[in-house]
């Protein structure tokens, strides 16, 4: 019976520390990613160079997408969000704080780019925004993909992403 205490004890203690990796190692791969992505400042694109496996700052990146990352802050209001369109596959992908993939629209969606408010989930819409997005938290990141596999078609792809847009409402209309 003395060893059943021991064992009881150690099945809780191990139950606790996996729920809480569960709760926390996303979050921290997310912190991680967020400070890598943005490195220059929140509410703000930035485009990577082209991948290679010098160049990738994310695990299994394909070296036949231009990606850029805009790491959102929503501490302030909403953040409008916009992707020029492409003549080739593309796609924009928002992420919570957690790694959760919560919005994604492509272009066999948007064939003409897209423009999407993002707003706290429970936040008042503004008005006139065509598309609201609500985000389950207040930082995580937007990531757009364009399909570029040469480095013709990256360079391009680059050109038209300095016209995407991730910069908050307040930011916008002052």
């Amino acid at each position: 019976m003395k060893w059943g205490k021991y064992i009881l004890g150690g099945l809780i203690v191990a139950v606790i520390a996996h729920f809480a990796a569960i709760i926390a190692v996303p979050r921290v791969l997310m912190n991680i990613a967020m400070q890598r992505f943005g490195e220059g400042g929140e509410n703000v694109w930035h485009l990577a160079d082209r991948v290679t496996v010098a160049t990738q700052k994310i695990v299994r990146s394909s070296p036949d997408f231009a990606y850029s990352a805009c790491v959102y802050d929503l501490s302030n209001g909403p953040v409008v969000i916009s992707a020029a369109p492409w003549g080739e596959y593309w796609s924009l992908s928002l992420y919570g704080d957690n790694t959760d993939n919560f919005f994604v629209i492509d272009d066999r969606e948007a064939h003409y780019g897209a423009e999407i408010t993002l707003v706290k989930r429970g936040s008042p819409h503004p008005e006139g925004a065509s598309m609201v997005v609500e985000s389950p938290s207040v930082r995580g990141i937007a990531l757009m993909r364009r399909l570029a596999p040469t480095a013709s078609t990256y360079s391009a792809a680059a050109e038209v992403a300095a016209e995407d847009v991730c910069a908050s409402v307040a930011r916008l209309t002052n």
